[in-house]
């Protein structure tokens, strides 16, 4: 296939393009390549590639920056996803879309499906979500996929900003009241690879197996990457006073998944000790 990826040079984008570049035709375009906010813009660029499918990775992620950039963070979260969809459906080209699992309140208390009514509690889920409705009202020739608490070889993210606190500080805080999987995007790349490669449409949900608190997961960073002598302190999110809210459970069930590819992604754990192992970092 002719696969072209939007947003190619962000820490998702950019596993994709290395995933699926050993099998397919792929053509990269970021922000400084395509304003995905300007439909005709969009028009142009997926005109001009033809391609068989279209990923979509550009987003804005800066959750406490949502809160004060609506406008904008709306613009890159739904509005471009309503271009993609205009620019795409002459060709009745299939679309592969990424939303979050800030889309849900948190309050489910058990793991979330993908039929679970959205919630979102802060503007960027709220974006995200209009983003989904956008793609969903539009087409019925995408696939959704919802991951969470991703982290990779490219870009700035949880383990980095981590690993850099320890190494300027002796004690590290770290909340201890939100649950969630993290999500290596190495391994969000190959599940996306066998989405598509299968021809699969719909939602699906997508994370490393097994979950554990922003604590737990700081813990076991500072372990598996030999810096066991920083202490991490457990506080609550209400010591941390930040613009946005967020869910307090937000693990997905990942079986719809399971039952469409016959596989399952890696524990959180050992996926972060192969990152954490390797140059990614």
């Amino acid at each position: 296939m002719k696969i072209l990826i939007l947003g190619h040079k962000g820490m998702l984008g950019a596993d994709l393009r290395t995933r699926l570049s050993a099998g397919h035709e792929v053509v990269g375009k970021d922000i400084d390549e395509i304003d995905v906010t300007d439909a005709a813009a969009c028009r142009e660029t997926i005109g001009e590639v033809g391609p068989d499918i279209v990923i979509n990775t550009a987003a804005f992620t800066d959750v406490d920056g949502c809160e004060s950039s609506r406008d904008r963070c709306f613009a890159v979260n739904a509005l471009a996803v309503e271009h993609i969809v205009s620019a795409c459906r002459p060709r009745n080209i299939p679309i592969v879309h990424f939303s979050t699992d800030y889309v849900f309140d948190g309050s489910k208390g058990s793991p979330y499906v993908e039929e679970d009514v959205p919630g979102p509690l802060n503007v960027y889920g709220q974006s995200k979500l209009e983003g989904e409705k956008l793609l969903q009202s539009s087409s019925d020739n995408y696939l959704l996929i919802r991951s969470q608490w991703l982290y990779g070889a490219h870009g700035k993210n949880f383990v980095r900003t981590i690993l850099e606190k320890g190494r300027s500080l002796d004690v590290v805080e770290v909340v201890d009241d939100q649950i969630g999987s993290p999500t290596y995007t190495a391994d969000l790349a190959q599940a996306v690879q066998r989405l598509v490669e299968t021809g699969q449409r719909g939602v699906f949900h997508v994370t490393n197996r097994g979950s554990c608190s922003w604590f737990e997961f700081t813990k076991k960073i500072f372990e598996f990457a030999g810096m066991s002598s920083v202490q991490v302190h457990p506080i609550k999110s209400s010591q941390l006073s930040r613009p946005a809210r967020r869910p307090v459970y937000s693990v997905f069930s990942c079986r719809k998944f399971f039952a469409a590819t016959g596989k399952t992604l890696r524990f959180w754990q050992v996926a972060l000790s192969d990152y954490l192992s390797g140059t990614g970092y």
